[in-house]
């Protein structure tokens, strides 16, 4: 009879005892896929916010407007930018400045945009609740909920004061895209009105590029190349600042938690198989009398201990998936999400979370099923090792 058939007969011999075990890695297979799942999808939202509504995929500007975002520090003239997956490119001017309702005034950061090159780069002007889109100078665009602090509508008139000067500006659509930076900071002005706030000795403070998902850092790697000396180029994940090194962490501490869940479990099943052993070694001693060797017999062990937990990892992989699926097919994390970016207006959190689906994740959960069989083979299989046929032979 072979290793392995050998090794299914004594799993199903013990089903209670073999059920307990893949009940305890089912569990930590679907924690392992869900984790996983949910902070890939955490990290997706994050880079579609920043891309598609708070920055851009690669934003290019001069070295000393990184390090200090004044508008003096802005481009005199646009320069020109060169690479094959660059898709479109978008000047855009950001100031300080105040605003002035008739009822109340509050600081933030005002952002002068072409209108036309703004829709081909980013969602902002389809997420117009009320109103329109910027189409000329004169008019501003604000997020919603700054437009409740502000209480100013829809056809009211908002005055935007620099340093260097000031304009009334008719408010001309109200934006709602679910994203705490446009929803409650969010001001967009035409691109020719932020360069008078800005004294008119500038054309824009960054340029705003479109690349492919997932190609963004890429593609400022490669244009910190070939920019001209004063120039850089920031993906994404550079534009995220804070809120990035918040993501990082949350991975560092969950990734080795969930390695410590698989090696618990893993010890959960050794520690059953060793009491299995404990129990069996009358049989192991006849197996071996019979000429069955003692390294073969320990490699059954390690063989029954993977199966008993490859059974749970197998059920888990479905529970897992099917968790996995329905999450990133429905908008359940939203409530929590919502009240997220309520605390944290300027985190640049989104309003929909939806956990990412990956064939990977089996490969990380599957590790539970190699622990199982290796420590079964040092510490069970050890028992097998050192058995004396002839002492279990005689019943003492």
């Amino acid at each position: 009879m072979s290793l392995l058939r050998l090794a299914w007969r004594n799993v199903f011999r013990q089903r209670r005892r073999t059920t307990l075990l893949s009940l305890v890695v089912v569990y930590v297979t679907v924690a392992v896929l869900f984790l996983f799942g949910f902070l890939d999808g955490y990290g997706e939202s994050l880079v579609e916010a920043y891309a598609e509504y708070v920055e851009a995929p690669v934003v290019v500007a001069r070295e000393v407007w990184w390090q200090d975002p004044d508008p003096e520090n802005g481009f005199r003239e646009l320069p020109a930018v060169a690479h094959p997956l660059v898709q479109a490119a978008t000047p855009r001017l950001s100031l300080y400045a105040l605003l002035r309702s008739p009822y109340r005034v509050q600081g933030g950061v005002v952002l002068g945009v072409d209108p036309q090159g703004e829709k081909v780069l980013s969602r902002v002007p389809f997420k117009v609740s009320q109103g329109r889109w910027l189409s000329a100078p004169g008019e501003a665009v604000l997020g919603q909920r700054l437009a409740e602090r502000l209480d100013v509508r829809v056809g009211e008139r908002l005055v935007v004061e620099t340093g260097k000067g000031a304009l009334g500006l008719l408010v001309v659509g109200l934006v709602r895209a679910g994203v705490g930076n446009v929803d409650f900071g969010g001001v967009y002005l035409h691109l020719e009105d932020a360069r008078k706030l800005s004294g008119g000795r500038v054309l824009a403070t960054h340029l705003a590029l479109k690349v492919p998902r997932g190609k963004e850092e890429g593609v400022a790697k490669a244009l910190n190349q070939a920019l001209p000396e004063g120039l850089r180029a920031q993906g994404v994940w550079e534009l995220m600042g804070p809120i990035r090194a918040d993501y990082e962490g949350s991975r560092l501490f969950y990734v080795p938690l969930l390695g410590l869940f698989m090696l618990l479990a893993a010890v959960a099943v050794v520690s059953t198989t060793y009491v299995s052993v404990r129990e069996r070694l009358r049989e192991f001693a006849v197996a071996e009398s019979l000429g069955l060797s003692p390294f073969r017999l320990a490699a059954q062990v390690a063989l029954e201990a993977a199966l008993a937990s490859g059974l749970g990892l197998l059920l888990g992989l479905l529970l897992g998936y099917a968790l996995l699926w329905y999450t990133s097919t429905h908008d359940v994390f939203g409530p929590l999400m919502r009240l997220s970016v309520e605390l944290l207006p300027e985190s640049g959190l989104s309003e929909h979370l939806y956990t990412a689906l990956r064939p990977v994740y089996a490969l990380y959960a599957a590790m539970v099923v190699g622990l199982s069989a290796l420590l079964a083979l040092l510490f069970p299989g050890r028992l097998v090792l050192a058995l004396e046929p002839t002492r279990y032979l005689k019943g003492e």
